[in-house]
């Protein structure tokens, strides 16, 4: 890497900076090249990932399939942008949970059900609380009828 420069070594104007900015876009959206990965399959774009299959731009996560852009995640699939989740299901934005299945930025969950913007619950389906028998009754018999992939 070259040394920084200083505001005497160049002149920058708006259009150069645009210029630049989207040529490093560019380039940076065309790198397929997986950096640090081991026994990853079909993955492009991902970091420091074990054992992932089909996924992109994912940042130490491990055994997660079908994802898109998430971080240190595990044992995840087909989700999307999620941060610090675990045995998830095609969700998308959540973080630090696990257990969920087709949730939308729900936070620090488990046990959840096509839930949407949650925070801190447990045993929801549809963001409506249930025991914990009550959920793995509903939850199975939707999963099948849903046909959702388990992880």
């Amino acid at each position: 890497m070259a040394p920084p420069m200083t505001a005497a070594d160049i002149r920058l104007t708006a259009v150069d900076f645009e210029t630049a900015l989207r040529k490093l876009l560019t380039t940076a959206r065309s790198e397929r090249a997986n950096v640090g990965c081991v026994a990853c399959e079909r993955c492009e774009q991902c970091g420091e990932c074990t054992f992932c299959i089909d996924s992109k731009a994912l940042t130490r996560c491990h055994y997660c399939s079908s994802c898109d852009g998430c971080t240190e995640s595990t044992h995840c699939v087909g989700c999307r942008s999620c941060l610090a989740c675990q045995h998830c299901i095609e969700c998308e934005r959540c973080t630090a949970g696990a257990y969920l299945v087709r949730c939308f930025d729900c936070s620090s969950c488990n046990y959840c059900f096509g839930c949407v913007g949650l925070y801190k619950c447990d045993f929801s389906i549809l963001n409506q609380r249930y025991d914990r028998a009550t959920y793995f009754e509903l939850t199975e018999r939707l999963s099948r009828d849903l046909a959702i992939r388990r992880a």
